[in-house]
This record gives C-alpha cells, sequence and structure tokens, in this order.
C-alpha cells in the first residue's frame, strides 16, 4: 500500500517597497494643484496654522523664509509609473476662478469656439432659417477652427437632421459673414483660406495700399504649393521682388495664426470658464523666457512669536510647558514642511517648463508654425529634467501656459511623432492637418482611397503603411472614401 508523502517547505523571499514620507506626500498633493487651487491651498493653510505667516516683500521678516536648505528628494518608485504607457489619461479643464487673477477665455462650444462665434452671429439681422444655418455652420467648424467639411454635404445634412432646405449659395454667404468674425482666420476650408483671411483683415485695417501685405497674398494666391513647400528661392524669382521684400513677406506669412481656434477648447455646452495660466511664455527675437505665475501666492515664513515661545518653553522645567513645548514644534515643523514643499513645487514646475520649451524652441520662435511643433513625450521630458515620468506628468497635467499668441494647456506641447522619407521625424498632429487638407480638397465625386492618401503622403514626404493611414483617417472621424462620395 502507497502512502502519499505530504512535505512543507520554507522559504524566505525579500522584498523592497517605499512609502512616501508625509514632506513627499505634500509635495506630491502640492505639484498637481493649477495656480488658483494652490492659491486657496496657500489660504487655508494660513487660517489653520498659527506658525505659518506671510509677509510683504523686502521686510525684516523675510530672514525667516526657508532657502531650500530643508531635504527636498525627488519622489520615486512608492507612487510613480513603471512606463509611459502607465500614466493616466490627462484630467479635464475644470479651474474655480478667483477675482482679479483670471484671464477669461471662452471656451469652446462642439468642436471649436461655439459660444464666443454664436454671440457674433447674433449681432447680424438674420431671419430664422439662416441664424439655425449660420449655428450648423458654427457646430461643423473642427477644433482648429476650420470647416473642413464639404458644403453639399452641410446641405444634405441640415435637409436631413433639421428640415431646412437651402443651397450652395445661400450656405456660402453665411460661411463668409462667419469668416468676418473674429479671430481672424476661423471659418476658412483651407490653410490657404486661412492665412489669406488673415492678411485680407490687416489690410481691412490698413491705411492705403501696404505693398508688403500685397506681397503677401500674391505668395498664397499665386504660389501657395511652393510656398507649403518652402521653396523660396523659385518664389522670390518668379515674383521678381528684392531679396529683403520677400523675406520680410514670407517671415509676416509664418507669424499668422495657422489654427485661429487652438488656443480655445473643445467642449459642447461649456460655457465662459476662468482659466489662470500656470506659466507665461514670452518670445523676443532669438530670445524665449518663462516666468511661473505666483504673482498672487504670498511669500511665505515661520512665525517669530512661534519660535520664541517654542525657546522659551524648551528652557522651563515645568510639565505643562514641555507639552505645550510638543504643540509648537508639530506646528512650527508642519510651516517648515509646507514652505519647503511650495519651494521643491516651484523649482520642479520651472526647470520641467524650461525644458518643454527647449524641446519646442523653433515652434515658439515660429510663432505657432505647428509643422514645427517637434514629437515629444512625457519621457523625453522626465529624461532631460532627471525626474521620473509621474512627476512631469503632475506637472503637465491641467496646466496651462500663456504664449504671445494664445492660452495653451501643457498638454498641447505632447505629442506622437512620425516618420519621414529623409530619416526625420514630425508630430502626428502635422500630419492630421495635411490628411484633413488632403480630403478637404479632393474631387468629391472621385474621393481618395486610403492607398491614394497614402501616396499622396508619400509625395508630401511622410513614410506610412496604408493602415497607418487608414487609423489617423479614424482618428479624426472621417469616413471611407465610399461614403465621402458626393
Amino acid at each position: 500500500m502507497k502512502h502519499n508523502s505530504l512535505s512543507q517547505t520554507q522559504a524566505q523571499t525579500q522584498t523592497q517597497t517605499q512609502t512616501l514620507s508625509p514632506r513627499q506626500v505634500l509635495f506630491v498633493r502640492m505639484l498637481e494643484l493649477t495656480t488658483v487651487e494652490l492659491e486657496d491651498k496657500v489660504r487655508s493653510e494660513l487660517l489653520e496654522n498659527p506658525a505659518l505667516e506671510a509677509i510683504e516683500p523686502d521686510t525684516p521678516d523675510a530672514r525667516n523664509i526657508l532657502s531650500g536648505e530643508e531635504s527636498t528628494d525627488e519622489i520615486s518608485s512608492a507612487d510613480d509609473y513603471r512606463t509611459p504607457d502607465d500614466v493616466p489619461e490627462y484630467a479635464g479643464w475644470e479651474h474655480r476662478s478667483t477675482a482679479g487673477t483670471a484671464e477669461e477665455i471662452p471656451l469652446s462650444a462642439g468642436v471649436s469656439f461655439g459660444e464666443t462665434l454664436l454671440e457674433q452671429l447674433g449681432e447680424l439681422r438674420l431671419d430664422e432659417t439662416e441664424k439655425a444655418i449660420g449655428e450648423y455652420l458654427i457646430g461643423s467648424l473642427e477644433e482648429d477652427g476650420l470647416l473642413y467639411k464639404p458644403l453639399d454635404e452641410i446641405i444634405d445634412e441640415l435637409t436631413i437632421y433639421n428640415g431646412i432646405y437651402t443651397d450652395e449659395k445661400t450656405i456660402l454667404r453665411l460661411l463668409q459673414m462667419i469668416q468676418t468674425f473674429d479671430p481672424p482666420g476661423i471659418g476658412a476650408r483651407s490653410l490657404q483660406e486661412c492665412l489669406l483671411l488673415q492678411i485680407k483683415r490687416q489690410e481691412e485695417n490698413a491705411t492705403g495700399r501696404n505693398e508688403s501685405l500685397a506681397l503677401q497674398r500674391s505668395i498664397l494666391t499665386r504660389h501657395y504649393d511652393e510656398f507649403s513647400q518652402k521653396r523660396w528661392e523659385n518664389i522670390a524669382a518668379k515674383l521678381g521682388c528684392d531679396e529683403s521684400s520677400f523675406r520680410e513677406a514670407i517671415a509676416e506669412i509664418t507669424r499668422l495664426n495657422p489654427r485661429p481656434g487652438a488656443s480655445l477648447t473643445e467642449g459642447l455646452g461649456t460655457s465662459r470658464q476662468q482659466i489662470v495660466p500656470d506659466f507665461t511664455v514670452e518670445v523676443q527675437d532669438e530670445t524665449i523666457s518663462v516666468q511661473l505665475d505666483n504673482m498672487y501666492i504670498p511669500r511665505l515664513c515661520v512665525s517669530d512669536d512661534y519660535q520664541q515661545m517654542l525657546e522659551t518653553q524648551l528652557r522651563s522645567d515645568r510639565p505643562e510647558e514641555k507639552a505645550a513645548a510638543q504643540f509648537l514644534r508639530h506646528k512650527i515643523d508642519a510651516a517648515k514642511g509646507f514652505i519647503s514643499a511650495l519651494k521643491q513645487r516651484e523649482e520642479t514646475l520651472t526647470r520641467t517648463m524650461n525644458e518643454i520649451v527647449k524641446a519646442q524652441r523653433e515652434f515658439l520662435l515660429s510663432g505657432g508654425d505647428e509643422a514645427l511643433l517637434k514629437p515629444m513625450i512625457l519621457e523625453d521630458i522626465a529624461r532631460a529634467t532627471g525626474y521620473d515620468i509621474s512627476t512631469v506628468s503632475r506637472v503637465s497635467n491641467s496646466k496651462y501656459v500663456q504664449l504671445p499668441w494664445g492660452i495653451f494647456p501643457l498638454k498641447y506641447f505632447f505629442n506622437d511623432g512620425v516618420a519621414t522619407v529623409g530619416g526625420g521625424e514630425i508630430s502626428v498632429r502635422e500630419l492630421h492637418r495635411c490628411l484633413q487638407e488632403l480630403i478637404a480638397t479632393e474631387d468629391k465625386s472621385n474621393p481618395l482611397t486610403d492607398a491614394q492618401l497614402t501616396d499622396e503622403l508619400c509625395r508630401q514626404g511622410f513614410s506610412l503603411a496604408r493602415r497607418t493611414v487608414a487609423k489617423y483617417r479614424e482618428q479624426l472621424n472621417i469616413p471611407v472614401a465610399r461614403l465621402r462620395k458626393g
């Protein structure tokens, strides 16, 4: 008879875990706060901790401000993400307002600036049908402020979904009205038209004939294809203009906004919100400066009175004084920890933003030319700063930057790259723009298939497979060729 033998083994394994100290936890939480939320946090801390005081600049109490000598160890593995894919999605756009600190930005309806445009539409004398068509056109704009949907498709949709029967002449007339709205370039049906609308607005505001504007118009009207391929010498030779005037005209064109809706956000039904930029980036010639916008956050110090009280009670032999000293020490330590975390937050945000600016220098110097927006992911900035990906994610999440041409979320600067034929890399956002423009200008009786789109993009320098083009087309919610056939 066989007996089953039972054996027990005992093994010892060693695992290493890391927990965050209370001071590190405080830093993590403060890093995630927007400027407005940080203002609330500072006010709350000042009310709760009497050992913490706000001081005016250049007062004698300034000597008590922490100089950064406290430990500000970088947050690491306990709250980090193992790979870039583990980083959570960026949070929403919720911002509380603080009187006197916010710049009011009208957030858009639908795919772009709805509320602002609807207000301008309401100022026109239109009958009910015209108003409904205008509203539908505004709702059809993409997030960059341009209209890529063909007019005949809009006519069909108005008939099917709104019971409005109209013609292309009426649609075009109302679209041209919308194109007179602010910001200039809104409602254009291509990048070329967007730039020309902005030049037209400048011409309308100019006193007399402006030779530079006339030259810019000529470049974009007669030589747009060569302009888009940056064949400057060819254009200059054909126009027969002097080099100085030509260079000035090209520089002025590149300062125009190719995405007049980009500085505002998407989201139908979002009413006016208050956005306080966390950073301001200024561009002057070849110099780019970064400033952390914290002017409404007071300088903090540890109370002199509390520190003197602590010293007095520590010298006492009375038990009740010893107990009071423990309470005071706790409050003073909390005040020091808060100031230290605040300083570390400022250093981390500033360092991260400086690296973002360094990586996107060409884009910023161009005045917002998205073709120059480099592919960049969180890991790139983490490597440049020496911070963990989770730290960069917290800095980028729900933070805004004031650029010379508008307010943008920091996540705007982060985008994947696409390989080019020459072995370089270009941003997916620029590829999206090229793909949208190809489809907007295609022959609607014979729309481009994914294979044909791939060939066209390859001719423009993109190195893509057909299935990749199909993926990007789907990301833009653009149907396949047979469904786009007019």
